[in-house]
């Protein structure tokens, strides 16, 4: 129940940071944005008509739609996202920021959004719309959720280019671009992981050298050369950025000729990272 109420407020806070992304920065400004709320946005630069209200009523048909690929968790969290975020989108209507600086509008748009759809996205919500198309890429693809979210964002972005003008999509662009890397910031966090896998005749002393110097684990897969057939052992190691340069002084203290390569992880879960029970 605690975790149920902490997300919520999470949810909560999210809807409210992108609901003044769009009122303080983005409608003031002639800029767009991507996924439903871009559409809501053309919709009021030609009609007038609320973004709140066009804003639950767009994303009520996709989630009718689009359910079906969402557990009931994220529909349940989707759900309180939308409506929320329509919520603060009316109520926010008149607000407005002493700035005149395009630019510094644009990337504090940027910021505001990524915050926002970050913090939704962390605990296992969406937006509805793009963000619906983004988790199913992650899912069935593997896309970064926030690249997805970039591309179908894009698409809705160029259409509105007849409406604000050449300028205005440029800095939308930006926008957008800002957006992604804060949302990538809020979900993957400040330290992100490598996984390391070192082919060595000297496993033994480096495996030895990683448990005690840096404590940690260290998994030994079996392989073998694909021309001299000849049995591997390869070690594989997850750390973190900052421990690269130490385990490369270790490898290289032991053997020089190793062969070692590093890959980037998004999500590491276990003993002596995050628990999967609180992911």
């Amino acid at each position: 129940m605690k975790k149920r109420i902490t997300d919520i407020l999470f949810l909560m806070a999210g809807a409210f940071l992108f609901a003044l992304a769009v009122n303080l920065f983005v409608i003031p400004n002639d800029l767009a944005e991507g996924g439903v709320t871009g559409i809501t946005i053309i919709l009021y630069y030609l009609f007038h008509w609320s973004p709140g209200l066009m804003n639950l009523i767009l994303n009520g048909i996709l989630l009718i739609v689009g359910y079906k690929f969402l557990d009931k968790t994220t529909t349940v969290y989707t759900i309180i996202a939308v409506v929320f975020n329509s919520l603060f989108l009316h109520l926010t209507e008149n607000w407005s920021i002493a700035s005149n600086e395009l630019w510094v509008n644009t990337i504090f748009a940027g910021v505001f959004a990524g915050l926002g759809i970050g913090l939704i996205v962390k605990v296992g919500g969406t937006t509805a719309g793009t963000v619906i198309l983004a988790r199913l890429a992650n899912k069935y693809l593997d896309w970064s959720i926030s690249y997805g979210l970039l591309f179908f964002d894009l698409i809705v972005a160029f259409s509105s280019y007849f409406i604000i003008g050449p300028q205005g999509l440029m800095c939308t662009i930006v926008l957008l671009f800002v957006g992604t890397k804060t949302m990538e910031f809020i979900i993957e966090g400040l330290n992100p992981k490598k996984a390391v896998m070192i082919i060595s005749s000297k496993q033994d002393e480096i495996a030895k050298q990683v448990i005690e110097k840096m404590d940690r684990g260290v998994t030994v897969l079996s392989g073998h050369g694909y021309y001299t057939k000849n049995p591997k052992e390869i070690l594989y190691i997850v750390i973190s950025k900052q421990e690269v340069p130490m385990l490369k002084k270790i490898v290289r203290a032991e053997d020089e000729i190793a062969f070692i390569t590093i890959h980037d992880v998004r999500d590491v879960f276990g003993e002596g990272f995050i628990e999967l029970s609180k992911s």
